[in-house]
């Protein structure tokens, strides 16, 4: 493995900046959450515009970002939300890399479009893996940067280069787009059995992301999804996935991310795994509809994103 060097000291950290790679696995059973980036695509993303594969670990940064004040050469990019991003007062542009020198300040601003931006560091950010991760998992209090988010004066250690990769820009036409109504594909149950009306209802009205929208879930309000006549309140627990739409006792669904192990209520759909970015860059007051899709559809989705994504690693995007 390449030398790790340090590469910024934290001068702001921002509401919510997390150390994420794209999770640990296999740990569910002992109550460990995959954890990792919310929004995969844009952490791939923007592994990809500094030369990183698409695990290495990245910054993830929530409404806002972060301002870091660089100790060694490196090179950085952002993707997913709009973010404003200067170095020293001169603004950089989103979804392309650019590199940076010692004494520079590279300060990250509020997001206009979209919710959680990445930032990569070419060789990617160095901290200790757990469980085969770096991510953070703040609930547990590891991984990541000493199991938290950054604050001022943390200083991150990044894992040099083997080689200068040229600076690079992802096409107009593969970045996302973030609107105010989002709309997000869904396979019904697995206690779809357990509403009928209020199926019908959940796959046809719009609902408003609250408040309470983080790294566990987003809880939904709206049309209250009731069960049928004579249903139980609750299920006997069982492990839950980022996705997983379950539905409490009130009616308000609520969309399971990516730190949550287990559930005890029905789950009326399950949001299909390409449109989960979609949620990760939903902000409080903004609406979603779902769309019912077949096992099937959700299966020829995935393979098409997938070559999608291979079409752009096979292009020059150098500039």
């Amino acid at each position: 493995m390449s030398a790790s060097v340090a590469v910024f000291r934290v001068k702001e950290p921002g509401p919510m900046t997390t150390v994420q790679d794209l999770g640990r696995y296999g740990y569910q059973r002992f109550g460990v959450p995959p954890s990792g980036a919310l929004d995969t695509r844009a952490a791939v993303l923007a592994n990809l515009l500094v030369g990183n594969p698409d695990g290495a670990a990245v910054l993830e940064m929530t409404f806002c970002g972060a301002t870091l004040e660089i100790l060694s050469p490196c090179t950085l990019a952002l993707a997913g939300a709009t973010m404003a991003v200067t170095v020293n007062g001169t603004p950089m542009p989103c979804w392309r890399s650019f590199s940076v020198s010692p004494g520079d300040v590279v300060a990250v601003g509020m997001a206009s479009s979209g919710c959680r931006g990445y930032l990569a560091l070419c060789g990617g950010i160095d901290v200790p893996e757990v469980m085969g991760s770096r991510s953070c998992y703040v609930g547990g209090k590891f991984g990541g940067y000493d199991g938290r988010a950054l604050a001022h004066g943390d200083v991150i250690r990044g894992f040099a280069p083997e080689r200068d990769k040229p600076h690079r820009q992802i096409p107009e036409a593969f970045r996302p787009v973030y609107g105010s109504s989002i709309e997000l594909r869904a396979v019904a149950g697995p206690q779809d059995d357990f509403f009928n009306e209020g199926l019908d209802l959940f796959f046809s009205r719009e609902f408003t992301v609250t408040n309470q929208a983080n790294r566990m879930g987003y809880r939904l309000e709206g049309p209250k999804v009731l069960r049928k006549e004579g249903m139980p309140k609750s299920i006997i627990s069982e492990p839950s996935l980022p996705g997983g739409v379950q539905v409490p006792e009130g009616g308000d669904p609520i969309i399971l991310l990516r730190e949550q192990t287990v559930g005890g209520y029905a789950k009326i759909a399950s949001v299909i795994s390409d449109d989960i970015s979609r949620v990760a860059q939903a902000l409080p007051g903004q609406t979603i509809r779902f769309q019912r899709v077949s096992v099937e559809e959700a299966h020829k989705i995935t393979v098409a994103d997938h070559e999608t994504l291979l079409a752009l690693k096979g292009m020059d995007l150098a500039l």
